[in-house]
């Protein structure tokens, strides 16, 4: 099926709340690897979301180019293509963009959206992150509210982040404290500046000791309570009635977490879980496994000639593919999005 439209990526989040289960957002920095994505959705029978970063759109438009802008490009582009041959629906999405590369990423690609969008066509991108998580909270928000404006005019959703992700991702790192997770007044707070959908629906990547990476058992507390906490703070300001779901929330740093911890996430609105430690690993290890076992294929040993068998790059990818649409399944049942799609 073609990319989500507007309105079918908001059928997608309004099912996830209503049915209780959440979208994979997977990161991608290749063709090899959005292709494993959309395999893996399409073998659970779940519609997903795809996303880039800023090192990862840098990184894909080149070594020798490194401009943000064009690599998200040139990949959603071709995923339009390649998209269209799978029963599920995807949307595209950009990852954590902090102040200092807004104007290198999400501006111009919200600039591409809008005249798309004048000329009568659907956005290049769904949806776009604002991380303002390294800025006071008033500037956060203030930011926020104008690439609303310009994202609602273009039929995007943003997503905002209101407290701290720990651990660190593309070069940015933040520490495991108390700033891990958002408070009731920051939840007020994002209420008065954003609204309820009024300006633009947005989804909100509130912190709950969210740790990017993979951790082992008690280096990191999540606490998904908080997320509960946020939406009765939400229910009591616009009058809702108990048990409502006012934000559509994102549950970062989503590697290497329990099922338990996931599962009552997603109770409390979580209808996006980004993941991306886990599938670079599944993606890695087949071909760290080739090229151990056939070491002598892969390098021209003792003045041998290799084996070019082993070092076409198609025969390790293959099973990198399949590898991490296996990975990306599971992620799929832990999220109970699997069989979900609005095809």
């Amino acid at each position: 099926m073609p990319i989500a439209t507007p309105e079918v990526y908001n059928q997608m989040l309004d099912a996830a709340k209503a049915g209780e289960y959440a979208f994979p957002a997977i990161n991608v920095t290749s063709s090899e690897t959005l292709n494993a994505a959309l395999r893996g959705f399409a073998e659970a029978e779940s519609d997903g979301i795809i996303q880039m970063s800023t090192g990862g759109t840098e990184f894909l438009s080149g070594t020798g180019v490194k401009e943000m802008a064009t690599g998200a490009i040139a990949l959603a582009e071709f995923a339009h293509v390649v998209a269209a041959k799978y029963p599920i629906n995807v949307a595209l999405h950009t990852d954590h963009c902090p102040k200092d590369k807004l104007d290198g990423l999400v501006r111009p690609l919200l600039a591409v959206s809008a005249e798309r969008v004048a000329r009568g066509e659907n956005p290049l991108f769904q949806s776009h992150m604002w991380d303002g998580s390294a800025v006071e909270l008033h500037e956060n928000l203030a930011i926020a509210e104008q690439l609303l404006a310009q994202a609602a005019k273009a039929k995007i959703i943003l997503e905002v982040e209101i407290g701290v992700v720990g651990g660190e991702e593309d070069g940015v790192a933040n520490e495991i404290n108390e700033k891990l997770y958002t408070t009731p007044a920051d939840y007020e707070a994002t209420l008065d500046a954003l609204g309820h959908g009024e300006k633009g629906r947005y989804l909100l990547a509130a912190t709950f000791g969210n740790v990017h990476g993979v951790y082992k058992p008690g280096n990191v507390k999540l606490r998904p309570e908080i997320l509960k906490q946020g939406q009765e703070v939400a229910i009591e300001k616009l009058g809702l009635p108990a048990g409502s779901k006012p934000f559509d929330l994102v549950f970062h740093g989503g590697s290497g977490s329990l099922p338990e911890e996931i599962k009552e996430a997603v109770s409390y609105g979580v209808v996006k879980m980004n993941i991306d430690t886990d599938t670079q690993y599944a993606f890695t290890r087949p071909i760290a496994g080739h090229m151990f076992t056939h070491y002598d294929g892969v390098l021209k040993v003792d003045g041998e000639v290799g084996n070019k068998k082993f070092y076409d790059p198609r025969t390790y990818l293959k099973a990198a593919e399949v590898a991490m649409a296996d990975r990306i399944v599971l992620a799929c049942q832990n999220l109970n999005s699997a069989g979900h799609s609005l095809k």
